[in-house]
């Protein structure tokens, strides 16, 4: 089994060391970030949702591009996918189960009736592409990355369009405004930095238990990438902040899915694909997306907001837990 070179074995003792001290950093980054990505959106007249889509989201998602392009180009599709599909299972069974738990998430009508079937249709165009190829060809990278460059500004386009996307911009003065945007890419950095220090200690121990390199990407490389949208997740949650919740989440899983796939598998076409992927972690992913529609519709007025309560919450966590333990089942040997 072989894990991409920029995880490299570290002495026990270091990685206790990389794994404490990115926990900690991870935890006081996510607030700075969080902090300073309101105060952007505020000053600016942004809608949180976009800022939340698109800077958090993204941002936040940069730890997977990262690993998933490394991946590719060195040939460990496996890992790849596992990297990019498990932190989309990841960020909506775990990361917005435990923010559900911790503050009920109030959801946008255009969340649930438009992104929700959005993230459904981009992971059925995933499984289309590999199976009519077995894998992922560079021309179903290109076609990925296409989908991006369309949907995203699209989405933009219509959140604008909305009437909670109305928001009014306040003067700062631009000395502040410098103040607001350090906070939030220095925030964003050393969210990414912290990951890395955890990730890095966690893959150096699980190398040495000879489990399958697609369980690694799924597990522990997912999660662990998905660090920095669970920290901004739960700090944007305790301050009641519903926007920068779920458009860190909708916004992360458009990138994994079609920009950080569609690169890799553009850099380096995926040829042998887990079978997996496609009987398992491909439909989890689309009922998943299809569950924050549902769970987020208000049904009495479809035309107002919706609301995730702590029982949908609790039924994403119980959701992650059941799809973790089918992951050790079929994949530790």
């Amino acid at each position: 089994m072989t894990v991409p070179a920029v995880y490299v074995d570290l002495p026990f003792w270091l990685a206790i060391v990389f794994m404490l001290g990115g926990l900690w950093l991870l935890a006081w980054s996510a607030n700075l970030f969080v902090d300073g990505a309101e105060a952007v959106a505020r000053s600016f007249g942004v809608s949180p949702f976009i800022i939340g889509m698109v800077v958090i989201g993204f941002g936040t998602s940069a730890p997977e591009l990262a690993v998933s392009a490394i991946s590719g180009g060195m040939g460990h599709s496996n890992l790849s996918l596992g990297n990019a599909y498990g932190s989309n299972i990841f960020n909506i069974a775990a990361i917005l189960g435990t923010a559900a738990m911790i503050h009920p998430l109030s959801v946008k009508p255009l969340a649930a009736f438009v992104a929700s079937p959005l993230l459904a249709g981009i992971a059925l165009l995933s499984c289309l592409l590999v199976c009519a190829g077995g894998g992922f060809s560079r021309l179903d990278g290109i076609i990925q990355l296409a989908t991006f460059a369309v949907l995203l500004p699209l989405y933009c386009w219509l959140d604008k369009k909305s009437k909670s996307a109305n928001v009014s911009a306040n003067c700062v003065p631009a000395a502040t405004r410098q103040h607001y945007w350090v906070a939030l890419f220095g925030g964003l950095a050393l969210l990414v930095a912290s990951s890395h220090l955890l990730v890095w200690g966690a893959v150096s121990a699980a190398r040495s238990l000879g489990v399958s390199e697609l369980l690694i990407g799924l597990t522990i490389v997912a999660a662990g990438t998905s660090l920095p949208e669970l920290a901004s997740a739960i700090a944007s949650a305790r301050k009641g902040q519903n926007d920068f919740v779920l458009g860190n989440i909708i916004g992360s899983n458009f990138f994994n899915t079609l920009a950080v796939v569609g690169l890799s598998g553009t850099i380096c076409p995926f040829k042998d694909v887990s079978p997996h992927v496609l009987s398992r972690d491909l439909p989890v992913m689309v009922l998943l997306s299809l569950s924050i529609g549902f769970f987020g519709i208000n049904y009495r007025k479809p035309s107002g907001a919706g609301r995730i309560a702590r029982l949908e919450g609790a039924a994403w966590l119980l959701v992650f837990v059941g799809y973790a333990a089918l992951l050790i089942m079929q994949e530790v040997k």
